[in-house]
């Protein structure tokens, strides 16, 4: 037989473009406009329908950037319209859009005139049907026009002003289209689907299977039955054609495929957070409207923050939203307050994100996540599987490993092990997205991909239109009845994540198993963009601290006297735990995002020293004592951990000498020499002799690279970066200021257009060297590192995460190893080889690499970086311009427990305090190996004391927790504070809890008053 396949396939594209696609809206008249412009930022639909509406021209440009044109639309249905068999009468507007992109571009929202919502207007998902409007058949609603401009420009990562108010202009964005009344066609809707699956599913299937030809041949006949001048009346001839190829059934052994309707909504982006209230409430009035169309549909909501915005703004459709919770096809997933970057945050904030999301899910749908779901964050720390179990859920689903430009993960699903050794059933979609359409396409990719064929059967499938693009849409739950047995095909069904890690989970019991974190080998630029942004969350994380064990504390101590403020902590927590979300932490938002974060992280610090103040004035009393309040879980200059004393003076000074070539200081317990360029030829902690410092290099070295990535400007750093770097070896002046209590040498530098001052500083009794830079940073498409070639052979580095650290190669062995040339580490990183080892701590910084190399004299230099400031262009064209001060320390002759220490010390600065009686700590415990990170009331209002800690060193410690307070019992709990079996922890006493811990770790405790 002649091979006529490409002619028949054009002659298909083409009948589908010119003559179904029109056809499935016959006739259409146009609908009488008028409008209201917003005069600022969004208004209330109740506020918004109260204004006077004026004649709008059809056609017309609107809208300049992050403006709102509201839209009111009047009109009388035809009498006869929607009356024959497979019609239906709909409203279509078009705002303006680009169809080829789902989002990213202007939005609407429809209104009734009561003000209840009705549905999101957007690209692919911009009918309103009429009986939605309330029956009969005049046409009177408004639409909400969102002109959020389109900052993606095609992905050119251009620099763009469209992300700052400010600079966006005033130039119209969009120009109406087409806004009309329109007679649907039921049955060219249904053919037009049908043909998507099948011709979607044709160009999957190889050229030599049978199955190809005869999807071809049955999609040729309908062609053949169709008369083109008559497609309305020819469709059901040409869906009785196709009938007989959509009912063959699947392959028995065809992979299974479990579809859950998802929109994956970043909470802020593109876009600022208040634009991201609107796009859920647009996304999920689209989900209610077609839940009610069909039962089977179900939808994965994962934000908990998500949900309380439409709470609190979207009251309306939170009940509606409730309504499909209880009925089964509403599912909350995730368990967490946001879907938050996993790298940065620290433990405690990391523990938050679950306790509070959670909570959520359960006081406002009765509904326990058993899921933690992050298809897009950039990468995922080892410490998390611990922190998901200890939450009380099961599972965990990613997507975002599939990004990795080098390495390709070995497994779909597998068993996590996090740093303690906690195992966690885990999923990656072998699909690769989270946004499916579940074309063709994509279902051929999601069981040709999947890598654990012959022991696991089925995988996931999100699909919707994420990012304002309106969610799942009647064309993908159409696709997904399509598919449910279609032979070629996968076996799609719809339902729930629980429904797929259930059976997934019975089916494959014998998994292989990942161990550690899951890096992303890309967005390594995320741990360094927006360095003021990255300082207010570290800030606001030991606030926080600070907060709620001074709060406690005056609770307990002062009784009736105090009332402990849980609300007031409760919503700081919240606003902190939301600028953790895994494009505004990261650094990755427009100008407009970091602008709200730095704001956000201003007033946070406000109202939490405000708290602190409050609670240690009512603690200490009325006096003129000098205290320090210790908030760190070690005792700090004689004060015991977690209480308040009169601090004892460090016993020796700081003495100063001037060389010929630069300054020594030393303070009896380190010896730094600084050249007089400011940069550290020798550091020696006196109590092992040993120069830290490698020979012929010199420490301090302030290092500026260029950094021009591929693309995703501000998320990726690329490893040529190296190539390119200019040490800053030269100081403009140096000045030595001496005090009894810390010597300090004052370097400056300039560079290009930015300048630079450091404050080196010995303080009396410190066993390291403290380093504060303060920068006017000026440069573009730059990145400031700073470096400490130490003599050390290290193979491995140590970096802190949550409740513990990640060990990580210095070698570059294998692609594995190459592609880690930027690491994350919180507030300290170390490296060491037997019996010494270098820490380097920092307060605010995140991004560090490490690097190895032998010299001629046979050691070897083990270099340790920490990233301090990027200057990408996109999407912030201004990012991180300005004045930063960025503090570290490098502490010479450190174990592991000396760099945990440093990394409280250099985050929690002293507090100092006068009043009249010292603060006994509210407990104590007796291994510094266990450090306590959080301490607090319980969530229940009980006044019970919670203590979170966990075992910091990597190894089996153990010790007791005893309560300096009456106490009738410990409990062991989970994070959501619920008593659990915890194994290491045994009750002796009532008020003592013996600690026999595995490494890394987490024990949260009640201790009930």
């Amino acid at each position: 037989m002649h091979d006529d396949r490409r002619i028949t396939e054009q002659r298909l594209d083409r009948f589908v473009r010119e003559r179904i696609l029109p056809a499935v809206y016959g006739r259409a008249i146009p609908l009488q406009l008028s409008s209201w412009d917003a005069p600022g930022e969004p208004v209330p639909a109740a506020e918004a329908l109260r204004q006077v509406y004026v004649r709008q021209e059809p056609g017309a440009a609107w809208g300049k950037a992050w403006s709102t044109k509201w839209l009111r639309l009047q009109g009388e249905v035809p009498e006869d319209w929607g009356m024959a068999e497979s019609t239906t009468v709909e409203i279509i507007v078009d705002l303006g859009f680009n169809s080829e992109v789902p989002g990213f571009q202007c939005e609407g929202t429809a209104w009734r005139s009561d003000g209840s919502i009705i549905k999101a207007i957007s690209p692919r998902n911009y009918h309103v049907p009429l009986k939605l409007l309330g029956g009969g058949h005049s046409v009177d609603f408004y639409v909400e026009a969102a002109a959020n401009p389109d900052v993606a420009q095609g992905w050119s990562f251009a620099p763009t002003p469209l992300g700052d108010k400010a600079t966006s202009g005033e130039e119209p964005q969009y120009r109406l289209g087409r806004i009309a009344i329109a007679e649907m066609n039921e049955t060219v809707w249904e053919l037009n689907q049908d043909i998507w699956t099948l011709s979607g599913l044709m160009h999957e299937l190889p050229i030599e299977m049978p199955r190809r030809h005869e999807i071809l041949r049955a999609l040729e006949r309908m062609l053949d039955v169709m008369d083109p001048d008559d497609v309305a009346g020819t469709a059901a001839a040409g869906r009785a054609e196709l009938t007989q190829v959509l009912g063959r059934p699947a392959y028995a052994s065809a992979h299974e495929l479990l579809a859950t309707g998802h929109a994956h909504i970043d909470s802020a982006w593109l876009w600022p957070v208040r634009e991201t209230i609107r796009k859920c409430a647009r996304t999920f009035s689209n989900v209610v409207a077609l839940m009610d169309e069909d039962p089977d549909f179900v939808f994965s909501c994962s934000s908990a923050q998500q949900m309380a915005w439409m709470k609190e703004f979207f009251p309306e459709l939170f009940v509606r939203i409730r309504e499909k919770v209880k009925a089964g096809q509403f599912v909350p997933v995730g368990g967490m307050w946001v879907e938050s970057d996993t790298n940065m945050p620290g433990g405690e904030a990391m523990a938050r994100q679950f306790v509070e999301g959670k909570s959520f899910f359960l006081n406002e749908f009765d509904i326990e996540c058993q899921e933690a779901w992050l298809p897009d964050s950039f990468g995922y720390s080892g410490a998390i599987p611990q922190i998901v179990k200890e939450a009380g859920s099961r599972w965990f689903l990613t997507q975002k490993i599939s990004w990795n430009k080098v390495n390709r993960m070995p497994h779909h699903t597998f068993a996590w092990e996090g740093i303690d050794g906690t195992r966690l059933f885990t999923h990656f979609p072998p699909v690769d997205t989270y946004n499916a359409e579940l074309h063709g396409r994509e279902l051929a990719h999601a069981e040709r991909n999947y890598r654990d064929h012959g022991r696991g059967t089925m995988s996931l499938v999100p699909f919707g239109y994420g990012d304002g693009g309106g969610g799942p849409t009647r064309e993908m739950v159409a696709a997904a009845h399509r598919t449910a047995d279609l032979e070629g095909s996968p076996k799609v069904r719809m339902g729930t994540a629980k429904d797929f890690f259930t059976k997934a989970e019975a089916e494959y019991t014998k998994l292989p198993v990942w161990v550690g974190e899951m890096y992303l080998e890309m967005h390594r630029g995320t741990y360094t963009s927006q360095a003021k942004t990255k300082r207010g969350n570290r800030r606001s994380e030991h606030l926080l601290r600070e907060a709620e064990l001074w709060c406690a504390t005056a609770a307990v101590r002062l009784g009736g006297a105090y009332a402990y403020p849980a609300d007031e902590l409760k919503r700081l927590w919240r606003l902190v735990l939301l600028q953790q979300f895994h494009d505004i932490l990261p650094g990755s938002s427009i100008a407009w995002v970091h602008q709200d974060a730095e704001r956000n992280y201003e007033a946070i610090a406000r109202d939490l020293e405000a708290i602190i103040s409050h609670a240690a004035r009512a603690l200490v009393g009325e006096g003129d004592q000098q205290f320090l309040l210790n908030a760190a879980p070690h005792p700090r200059n004689g004060v015991p951990a977690l209480g308040a004393a009169e601090g004892t003076e460090p016993g020796s000074g700081v003495t100063v000498e001037e060389l010929e070539d630069g300054y020594v200081l030393d303070n009896g317990i380190v010896r730094a020499v600084l050249n007089h360029d400011g940069l550290l030829t020798s550091l020696v902690d006196h109590a092992s002799g040993r120069d830290a410092i490698a020979p012929g290099h010199t420490g301090n070295l302030l290092e500026l690279f260029r950094d021009t990535p591929n693309e995703w400007d501000a998320w990726d750093i690329e490893e040529f970066y190296r190539r390119n770097v200019t040490p800053l070896t030269q100081a403009d002046a140096v000045e030595v200021e001496r005090s009894p209590a810390a010597v300090v040498v004052v370097v400056k530098r300039k560079v290009g257009a930015s300048t630079i001052s450091q404050r080196l500083t010995l303080d009396a009794g410190a066993a390291s060297l403290g380093i504060s830079t303060t920068v006017d940073w000026q440069e573009r498409e730059k990145m400031l590192k700073i470096a400490f070639p130490l003599d050390v052979r290290a193979d491995r580095s140590a970096s802190e995460t949550q409740f513990g650290h990640v060990f990580r190669p210095t070698h570059t062995n294998t692609s594995w190893e190459a592609a880690k040339f930027e690491i994350c580490a919180h507030r300290w990183i170390h490296v060491a080889e037997p019996g010494y080892g270098v820490a380097v701590c920092n307060s605010s910084s995140y991004g560090h690499d490490v690097t190895r190399a032998v010299r001629a004299d046979g050691g070897t230099t083990t270099t340790v970086r920490t990233s301090l400031l990027r200057s990408a262009r996109f999407p912030d064209p201004e990012a991180d311009r300005g004045e930063h001060t960025l503090e570290m320390s490098i502490r010479p002759g450190a174990a592991i427990a000396d760099a945990v220490e440093e990394g409280y010390r250099t985050n929690l600065k002293p507090r100092h305090i006068t009043g009249g009686r010292p603060v006994e700590p509210l407990l104590s415990v007796t291994n510094p190996a266990i450090v306590v990170e959080a301490v607090k009331l319980a969530e229940d209002g009980s006044g019970d004391v919670i203590v979170r800690l966990y075992e910091s060193l990597g190894e089996r410690s153990t010790g007791l927790l005893r309560a300096n307070f009456e106490c009738s019992d410990v409990v062991a709990t989970d994070l959501l504070e619920r008593p659990t079996e915890t194994p290491g922890v045994t009750v002796e006493k009532g008020s003592d809890a013996k600690l026999v811990l595995r490494p890394f770790q987490l024990v949260t405790l009640r201790l009930i008053r």
